[in-house]
């Protein structure tokens, strides 16, 4: 195939017509949608002169007819093909109206109009309304969009665009139209539409200001039922907006549609949210408590959209973490506000560093800010929105909250309605915040994750601490070397009795050079440093703890997130010493001193019990690999077996007296502490499930047979995959007969078989993609099956055979034919490869190499597989 062009920041430049009102309406008929778009443009004379062509970015669709100021034009007075639409001659001022001629029911890429099983509806974000019709798809291009849709009645009952419905009718022949208008300018991604027969429920939220503002989320009839949980979360979203950062909703109605087949989560399109049906859909029988959380947390995200990213947006695509990791930071910190702080903190750094470090350390590594691009899709990464997060934290910390609060209230007083760059943003921070931060601006445009070396040393004479901090980030493709970044380190010193002693104002450090030593007098003996606290800077720590010294922060640091990651340390230290004696063919033992400290943690009954679970949960081995220059697959999935079986024998009893305490919360309550209970009870049924033992596997089908809920049977279901196949088939049978009516239901049944570490999960893997019930046309079902396999099965994909690499290039080059988005996020499993032996990598070399020979490829995918293969 051709090399696809590299599209660079440093090229950018204001439009050359802009386009001030967009009128659009939508003829939905059998087998094609015709679209008339009207649009009152004015050439830009900053950028353009009396002979600038109009050039429009345009999909492949037929143009049935153009109008410009009244005037049909023939064929030839205007360019359709090779992705644009021209004009060569336009007036300064002049209407255009082109007629388009849409195939929605062939439309599988999911972008732009598509059909999702019977309903109508787009995704336009970041490049999609260009399939719907000609125009300059870009976000710096706001205007005013009203949108007239016409379907059949019976079959289209609703028919849903952004904004305010103004005028509804019927017309002949069953069909009937509605007319929706956006008082508010907005870029062409946020547009939406849908079409369908929907039920929906409604609530309504009054303003702070006293407005009433109507509610609706819609779904399918079958489904409706399950919206609940996403309305009281959508209100919590509006309350807890007003009070958090004074952001009131402006229009008087706002929408979330559920939707089958969605490439993403959700879409925040203005006032009409969609939504993957995965983030709406729950209640107690069929969700998990993991899905009832994450269904708030979306929910919350997207609306918090309506202000950091719609009524601010982005001058272009490069400066997508403005909205995104803005709006990441929003959600996270409402999700922590209506939660646990430290368990939510927790989990966004378990994801950080087990999916964004590995970013930052493969061949996509890019700054939070990119330079360049092939295709925007493949930027939609864990940089650009859990990353982007973690830099509005440090500024947050840096400036404080009340600071932080006056600057957010300037970013909108100064560019409410505007298109601006993350320069904007940190003017504003700066302005508000009274810090300098040029350097910190390092953080966008610098790759790759910092690494952090700590040193102590201790004078007892002068009862002085003295602690150096060196930073250092590796080369990479972008820069080949890397200046110092300002980095903060919430800070804290516990004396041995495990009391706080930090001096005053001490409690936030900032590193800025390269190298830094700061010094603390009348400091005890043998008090510890308590180091990036709530984890306040996104680098990797190296510190000079031994295991004593971790073991005792994980009992008494008063720092949540602390305790967890001296945890996580000191099971990673273990592992690496069972792994390297699984090397060396030695006789494998656990540490005393591990199993001592685990069974403090374990007893310790004033611990939250959602805490416990987390600081308790073994790495991954997905997670695992990440702490090895060289994996090796099979110790590591040895090692990490090893470990838990030695720490379920040992602490057999202990872990049954907590299921049978955590077992007497009610299985159907959302509140916390249920929530709570039940995922301390899972981690210990999950360690004694390990040890494959008779009453221990006996214990683990009871709970699978009278499960109460979701949460409890799907926990049972995947330690039951792990046990033996035999046992697996059977819950594998039970399981589908059970739940085979319900669709999302059914994800968690492919994911649990796809990601079984047990032999013979490839070929299972194999025979269902043949399943009636899986459909490599829907997202969903991609993910839980195929993407499970390749992401989370670490054992079974990296098969010394190959056949893992062979089975997922496969299924790239079948995807990529049908949705080139989902193609290319699979096709970055194999981003890490340079981390395997010389026998692995040839064959992913070899596979890799066999996809970028694939004629028809996609931009997306040859953008990731070529940068793999550099």
């Amino acid at each position: 195939m051709e090399e696809p062009k590299t599209i660079y920041l440093k090229d950018y430049k204001p439009a050359e017509f802009i386009v001030d009102r967009v009128d659009l309406t939508f003829d939905i008929k059998d087998n094609q949608t015709k679209v008339t778009s009207i649009l009152n443009i004015h050439k830009n004379f900053d950028i353009a002169d009396k002979n600038t062509s109009l050039v429009f970015d345009k999909g492949d669709f037929e143009i049935s007819s153009v109008i410009a100021n009244g005037m049909l034009l023939l064929p030839e007075e205007y360019e359709s093909g090779g992705g644009y639409f021209k004009l060569a001659r336009t007036p300064d001022i002049f209407d255009l109206e082109i007629i388009s001629i849409l195939k929605p029911e062939e439309n599988t890429s999911l972008e732009g109009l598509y059909k999702s099983g019977d309903i109508f509806c787009t995704q336009c974000e970041a490049q999609g309304f260009r399939k719907i019709t000609p125009f300059p798809d870009r976000p710096d291009i706001m205007a005013v969009y009203s949108c007239t849709i016409i379907a059949d009645k019976t079959q289209y009952p609703v028919l849903l665009s952004n904004g305010n419905l103004v005028d509804s009718g019927d017309l002949d022949n069953n069909r009937h139209f509605v007319r929706w208008e956006d008082p508010f300018k907005k870029p062409s991604y946020l547009f939406a539409l849908v079409a369908g027969d929907l039920e929906h429920i409604h609530d309504q939220f009054t303003t702070k200001s006293g407005r009433n503002v109507d509610l609706k989320i819609y779904s399918e009839r079958e489904n409706i039922d399950k919206c609940y949980h996403a309305m009281k979360s959508l209100k919590q979203a509006m309350e807890w907006d007003e009070k958090r950062f004074g952001l009131e909703y402006d229009l008087d109605l706002y929408q979330i549609v559920a939707i089958n087949d969605f490439n993403a989560g959700a879409m925040e399109n203005k006032g009409l949210n969609i939504f993957n049906s995965k983030y709406v859909l729950a209640n107690p029988e069929t969700a998990t408590d993991e899905d009832f959380l994450n269904i708030q947390g979306v929910i919350g995200h997207e609306y918090f959209h309506n202000w950091t990213g719609n009524r601010v947006t982005l001058k272009n695509w490069f400066q997508l973490s403005l909205k995104e990791g803005l709006t990441v930071f929003r959600d996270q910190e409402f999700s922590s506000d209506l939660n646990s702080r430290g368990v939510k903190r927790i989990s966004c750094v378990r994801n950080l560093r087990g999916s964004q470090f590995p970013e930052d350390a493969g061949p996509m590594t890019h700054p939070v800010r990119p330079d360049s691009y092939i295709k925007m899709d493949n930027f939609y990464t864990m940089t650009v929105y859990e990353k982007g997060s973690e830099l509005i934290r440090m500024i947050h910390q840096l400036i404080g909250e009340k600071k932080f609060r006056k600057a957010i209230d300037l970013y909108f007083e100064k560019f409410d309605g505007m298109a601006v760059t993350i320069e904007d943003f940190i003017g504003v921070m700066e302005e508000a915040g009274g810090l300098d931060l040029n350097q910190f601006k390092l953080w966008y445009f610098q790759s790759g994750t910092p690494t952090v070396k700590v040193e102590r040393s201790y004078n007892p004479d002068l009862k002085q601490l003295a602690i150096t901090f060196e930073q250092h980030i590796a080369p990479d493709r972008n820069q080949s070397k890397k200046k110092p970044l300002h980095i903060p380190v919430k800070f804290a010193i516990i004396d041995n009795k495990g009391n706080d002693i930090t001096p005053e104002s001490k409690s936030l450090l900032e590193l800025t050079s390269g190298r830094q030593t700061f010094v603390f007098g009348n400091i005890p003996e043998n008090s510890l440093p308590s180091l990036f606290r709530q984890f306040s800077a996104p680098v990797k720590i190296k510190t000079d703890f031994t295991n004593e010294e971790l073991a005792f922060l994980m009992a008494n640091d008063p720092d949540e997130f602390n305790r967890w990651d001296a945890a996580q340390t000191l099971f990673v230290n273990e592992l690496k010493r069972i792994i390297t004696a699984i090397q060396a063919d030695k006789e494998l033992s656990v540490s005393p001193n591990l199993i001592k400290a685990f069974k403090k943690a374990l007893l310790n009954q004033h611990t939250d019990h959602a805490f416990l679970a987390k600081a308790l949960s073994l790495p991954m081995e997905t997670e695992i690999k990440n702490h090895f220059d060289l994996v090796d697959v099979h110790a590591i999935h040895r090692g990490r077996l090893f470990l838990k079986q030695q720490i379920a024998k040992q602490l057999k009893q202990h872990f049954m007296d907590l299921i049978d305490y955590c077992s007497k919360s009610d299985p159907l309550s959302l509140s916390h502490g249920a929530m709570a209970d039940r995922s301390l009870k899972n981690l210990s049924l999950s360690y004694l499930g390990c040890l494959k033992e008779t009453d221990t596997t006996q214990l683990v089908l009871r709970h699978y047979a009278t499960a109460k809920n979701m949460t409890d049977e799907i926990a049972a279901f995947k330690i039951l995959s792990e046990i033996h196949p035999d046992i697996k088939q059977t819950a594998v049978k039970n399981f589908y007969s059970k739940w085979q009516h319900d669709k999302l239901v059914l994800d968690k049944w492919f994911a649990v078989q796809a990601g079984s570490s047990l032999p013979n999960t490839l070929n299972i893997v194999k025979s269902l993609i043949k399943h009636p019930d899986f459909s490599i046309k829907n997202p969903n079902k991609v993910r839980s099956l195929i993407y499970m396999f390749a992401m989370q099965n670490h054992i079974n994909f990296h098969q010394k055979n190959g056949d893992g690499y062979r089975f997922i290039a496969d299924q790239i080059i079948a995807l990529d034919k049908i949705n080139h988005q989902i193609a290319a996020r699979l096709s970055s499993c194999f981003n890490q490869m340079k981390r395997y032996d010389n026998a692995r990598k040839i064959i992913i070399k070899k596979e890799l190499e066999r996809i970028l020979c694939v004629p028809t490829l996609s931009k997306n995918v040859y953008e990731i597989v070529s940068r793999a293969l550099e």
